[in-house]
């Protein structure tokens, strides 16, 4: 495994205030729900894990002034309104959101509600005004997607120089997610490279997907990441490993299961700049007033062993570029 060192969260003073100062009034139990178009996330492992050990370091302590709820529509995205109509039930004083379809259900709720991950351009889908101004009922973490899907291609075409035509999955009922490949198709044209869109409704629609590359084989695939695709992404690794294509995802964990390489937000600095932000509403601030934060931290991770299956010749200075090697 190899890593960089990377410049410090903006926010990491915080994690040097007195404990003192960060207790919270004792009896008062504080409400937190969680909304995603995936599976509920659980408050112990994985995100949610990253999102309570960071609400823990800031006087939070589960099962006793923290109540947790998790909601998650398991790819059935037209539930999510009605799952947070359940956490508005529930009386959550805040609800953390992955993905766009979530972020758009709590916005019509009226709760108080952060962005953690993968809402794409909050402005551009009109979560907020703006990203020093929100507005409303909503503020959290934001990428900028050009940059990515610049950086994301350039990675391509640094590990096989080659390639010329990109096919690009994402979902076409995600606005977020719509906009990230509108980004990442004006990057490629930019860079010479031509893209091949595959827009996907449903897990049937990858079936077409994969047969329109069948058809017109590209030379390497750029996944975005929403629900839809995470849940299919085993298809996704299956094809570029059967059809050798070297293929770039945007969330570290598929490249632990199989994908080729990711680029993206280092999750546990954005679940805990989200917790960051929790903490602020719990204690009265309102999220209109609360400006929109961008990542300061972006992993670059990559599996050699894929790179070995698909006969893929890492270039030295891209392997130097990785923070993690899966050997």
């Amino acid at each position: 495994m190899r890593r960089r060192e990377f410049m410090k969260l903006a926010g990491g003073a915080a994690a040097l205030w007195p404990l003192a100062a960060r207790a919270q009034p004792s009896g008062k139990v504080y409400r937190l729900g969680t909304l995603t178009a995936g599976p509920p996330i659980p408050p112990k492992a994985g995100f949610g894990a990253m999102l309570t050990n960071s609400l823990a370091k800031r006087g939070y302590t589960l099962g006793k002034n923290l109540a947790y709820e998790a909601r998650g529509a398991a790819g059935k995205v037209d539930r999510t309104p009605q799952l947070m109509q359940e956490l508005k039930a529930a009386k959550v004083d805040v609800v953390v959101t992955i993905g766009y379809p979530p972020a758009a259900a709590a916005k019509a709720s009226g709760v108080a509600t952060v962005i953690a991950t993968g809402s794409g351009d909050p402005v551009a889908t009109g979560l907020v005004a703006s990203l020093p101004h929100p507005g409303g009922n909503v503020t959290g973490i934001a990428d900028d997607p050009s940059a990515l899907s610049t950086k994301r291609l350039s990675l391509l075409k640094s590990m096989a120089p080659k390639i010329h035509r990109v096919a690009m999955l994402w979902n076409k009922d995600d606005l977020g997610m719509s906009l990230r490949y509108e980004a990442s198709a004006k990057a490629a044209q930019e860079i010479g490279v031509v893209v091949q869109p595959l827009g996907v409704r449903q897990p049937d629609d990858f079936n077409d997907a994969f047969a329109a590359m069948d058809r017109e084989m590209p030379d390497a695939i750029l996944m975005v990441s929403d629900s839809l695709t995470i849940l299919n992404r085993k298809r996704v690794i299956d094809f570029a490993a059967t059809h050798r294509l070297p293929a770039i995802y945007e969330a570290q964990n598929i490249v632990h299961d199989g994908g080729l390489m990711s680029y993206g937000a280092d999750p546990r600095e954005s679940f805990d700049r989200a917790a960051a932000l929790v903490d602020r509403i719990f204690k009265g601030a309102k999220p209109a007033d609360l400006p929109v934060e961008e990542p300061t931290r972006y992993l670059f991770v990559l599996n050699l062993k894929t790179a070995k299956a698909i006969g893929l010749d890492v270039p030295p200075n891209v392997l130097a570029l990785a923070d993690e090697v899966i050997e």
